[in-house]
């Protein structure tokens, strides 16, 4: 980390009680957390705004974990390529699938509505300004609603948001989600080397 932020030991208040939650599921605070209290007053607001955005999206975990992949990807983040893409193993069966998906999703033996999702995820990451109501239409044409649509471009450009933060203040991988594999984690470095 670039920054002084706050130590798991010196936490208090709301930010100890994020941090007691993140022991509690990873065994370890990520630095994706604890970057925010560079300014304290924001890791709340960043939790809270996150759990919202979580709780109500529309879509699967598989899904936001797929847009995450993708979005991350055109960051590029490192950081976001490795926690998503070793997430994804379980969802997708195996590291060759995820792989694939990271290579190229249009060739990766997806389905056409996942196909049409990680598409708009794609064009948001390069640039949403390329974004036309045909594509939108596309979107219709596979079978999302507009509420779906809305939480496929939320995880994308949160993520894109989210993902040059972290670069910026140095925030990196931790490494239980550095795969073992040499082929995996090369191909999940995609920006800053780890």
């Amino acid at each position: 980390m670039f920054l002084k932020t706050i130590d798991k030991t010196e936490a208090t208040g709301r930010i100890a009680e994020i941090y007691r939650a993140q022991m509690a599921q990873n065994g370890f605070v990520m630095s994706a957390i604890a970057c925010w209290t560079a300014r304290p007053d924001l890791l709340p607001a960043y939790q809270d705004f996150s759990d919202k955005v979580r709780a109500g999206f529309s879509l699967s975990q598989r899904d936001w974990r797929l847009i995450t992949l993708i979005a991350a990807k055109h960051v590029p983040s490192t950081y976001c390529s490795h926690v998503y893409g070793k997430q994804l193993i379980a969802d997708l069966g195996s590291r060759q699938a995820v792989l694939a998906v990271q290579r190229d999703f249009r060739a990766a033996d997806l389905s056409e509505r996942d196909v049409a999702m990680l598409s708009y995820a794609e064009t948001i990451s390069r640039d949403a300004s390329r974004v036309t109501s045909a594509d939108i239409e596309r979107l219709r044409s596979a079978g999302f609603t507009d509420v779906e649509i809305c939480d496929i471009a939320l995880c994308a450009a949160f993520r894109c948001f989210v993902a040059r933060f972290f670069d910026a203040v140095g925030a990196g991988p931790e490494p239980a989600y550095v795969d073992p594999d040499e082929d995996f984690r090369g191909a999940m470095t995609v920006g800053k080397a780890i």
